[in-house]
């Protein structure tokens, strides 16, 4: 079979639930197959109900390095990668310091280098970043040479002389910083195999269990919705549709670059805080 005939692939991280799960719905039956990939099992019922004929699940921690390539490797055997969309991630409410880096930041960057050699011309990824990444200082050169360079095996090491204060907040946006530097970076080189990669930065969310638990917990919460101009949460599938439009042919000259799915919060803070 030529190249060109292979099956096409579709993969998304996280998908048992939440954002993942709406993207998977959103991707079902735009390739050959839809690989479907969580830390825990997937329920049958989610496959059940997701259109196309070749739907699978595979459990994987992506911060598993050996796991990682394994799905690479199964994705590869299937077809020719077509999207990846790489949903998978912890919020603070879910861990200390140490496990917003590895799971947000090593995480994706695992994926992103395995997964890497797959992509060829018409192929798209997106990562996951966050709109918290944007409430961060906005001239720290220390912590993001640290964070450009997450599989180094000292990363804590240099996180903490570059003068990181262990919290998971910080370390939830300092993570999705690093993921949007390390989208702009990966472009170049998934560019010259014909690829495109991007990310995506959600705002507050309100219909998933990660979402409700972060509104619950964080007292900053119900101060950013009073200033985003929706007025409103977000909502799963309303990410989902942004990430269907960055993998598909029609963002065919949008790579390298976040956007922002905030409901407008983080300019109307900006502004606010550039009128002080």
């Amino acid at each position: 079979m030529d190249a060109t005939d292979r099956p096409t692939c579709a993969v998304v991280t996280g998908a048992g639930r939440g954002m993942g799960l709406a993207c998977a719905e959103r991707l079902a039956g735009t390739t050959d197959v839809l690989v479907l990939v969580d830390r825990d099992p997937i329920a049958a019922a989610v496959i059940e109900r997701l259109p196309g004929d070749a739907v699978e699940a595979v459990q994987c921690d992506v911060t598993d390095v050996e796991a990682v390539h394994a799905l690479a490797a199964r994705v590869a055997d299937r077809g020719a990668l077509r999207s990846l969309v790489h949903a998978a991630g912890v919020s603070p409410s879910m861990g200390d310091w140490r496990q917003m880096f590895t799971v947000d930041l090593v995480g994706t960057a695992l994926v992103v280098d395995a997964f890497r050699p797959l992509a060829g011309a018409g192929t798209a990824a997106v990562c996951f970043a966050s709109s918290g990444a944007y409430m961060l200082p906005s001239f720290e050169p220390a912590l993001d040479a640290a964070v450009e360079d997450p599989l180094a095996p000292d990363l804590f090491d240099r996180l903490e002389a570059a003068g990181f204060a262990p919290d998971a907040g910080d370390a939830y946006s300092w993570a999705k910083r690093g993921v949007m530097l390390l989208v702009q970076r990966e472009a170049r080189a998934w560019g010259a195999q014909g690829a495109r990669i991007c990310s995506v930065a959600p705002g507050i969310i309100g219909d998933t269990p990660m979402g409700r638990l972060e509104v619950s917990n964080q007292p900053l919460m119900p101060q950013m919705l009073q200033h985003t101009p929706l007025g409103r949460r977000g909502t799963a599938d309303e990410v989902a549709r942004v990430v269907a439009f960055l993998v598909s042919d029609e963002a065919a000259y949008m790579t390298g670059c976040d956007v922002l799915v905030d409901g407008g919060v983080v300019p109307t803070l900006a502004r606010a805080a550039a009128r002080r």
